[in-house]
């Protein structure tokens, strides 16, 4: 019998220097998307999907992330005279999400070593991987991508990766895998490739940066030289797991790893949401309407 899942780390304790100067001295995972910082679109997929033991990896100059999930006396004293108010709702939403541990990465080491970081607190416990800026949303009344990696845990026991088909000339942006298929939609990872050009790829599907681990990845990792700048590199510890599947959920992904995916979010979010749909689309259109007349 499978473990229950109820952990998950999410790391966040990248540089952003894509997004300087505006990262400069604030965190990219708290970047807005609407009316929301990205990082905590990712904990609210975490709590919607049952788990209720969070850890964030941060950094330097992170500090933002942890007093967004914080308690604020001075809003407290405010909303009890405005309950029902939109400001308000958001908060009592915001204090609803369970305690969060905070653990420092104290130098840029990779995404691998921030994982490592937090093995005394996931206990020899499988536990899910969400980057603190990628963003997935599911489809209305459906099964958030979080909660589709549980299920297949607890069909297969083993790793789940999740992977989409990338466009050809975004594939050396990603991890792709090899691996056959096993089921609909699953794949037995034979191999994974960090960044492959597109004539060395072994297929079009590449990891999103949302996974779920056995406690296996911590050996792995500690078997996995450092590359590139002193990094730890993920995918090169997950090519030592004795057995991973990869996984197409039905989830749109938003990876808000450049200015371009950022924005594409903001824009694709907001228009999903009935109170800004209307206005926003008359504004889009007055400037179409206005560059066509140029």
């Amino acid at each position: 019998m499978v473990q229950k899942v109820r952990k998950v780390v999410i790391p966040a304790a990248g540089l952003g220097t894509r997004f300087l100067p505006i990262t400069k001295a604030q965190p990219k995972e708290m970047l807005p998307v609407v009316d929301k910082p990205v990082i905590q679109y990712v904990v609210e997929e975490a709590v919607a999907s049952g788990i209720d033991d969070i850890i964030i990896v941060t950094g330097r100059n992170k500090r933002a992330i942890e007093d967004h999930f914080d308690r604020c006396i001075e809003l407290e004293h405010v909303f009890p005279s405005n309950q029902g108010s939109g400001a308000s709702d958001a908060y009592v939403d915001l204090s609803d999400i369970p305690n969060i541990h905070y653990i420092r990465q104290r130098e840029p080491r990779g995404l691998g070593d921030a994982i490592l970081l937090s093995e005394k607190h996931c206990n020899d416990e499988p536990f899910v991987v969400l980057l603190g800026d990628t963003i997935t949303i599911a489809p209305e009344n459906e099964k958030t991508c979080t909660s589709q990696m549980i299920h297949a845990y607890t069909k297969y026991g083993q790793s789940i990766i999740a992977v989409e088909p990338v466009p050809e000339k975004k594939i050396p942006d990603y991890g792709i895998i090899d691996g056959n298929l096993i089921d609909k939609n699953f794949y037995e990872i034979k191999n994974i490739v960090e960044k492959p050009t597109i004539s060395d790829a072994p297929s079009n599907l590449g990891a999103i940066g949302c996974y779920l681990f056995t406690p296996e990845i911590f050996s792995c990792l500690k078997q996995t030289t450092p590359g590139k700048g002193g990094e730890i590199q993920l995918t090169d510890a997950i090519k030592k797991l004795s057995h991973s599947i990869g996984m197409i959920t039905n989830c749109r992904r938003y990876d808000i790893g450049d200015k371009i995916g950022w924005m594409k979010a903001f824009f694709e979010l907001a228009l999903s949401r009935k109170e800004f749909h209307d206005d926003l689309m008359s504004i889009l259109q007055e400037k179409v309407c206005t560059r066509r007349n140029e």
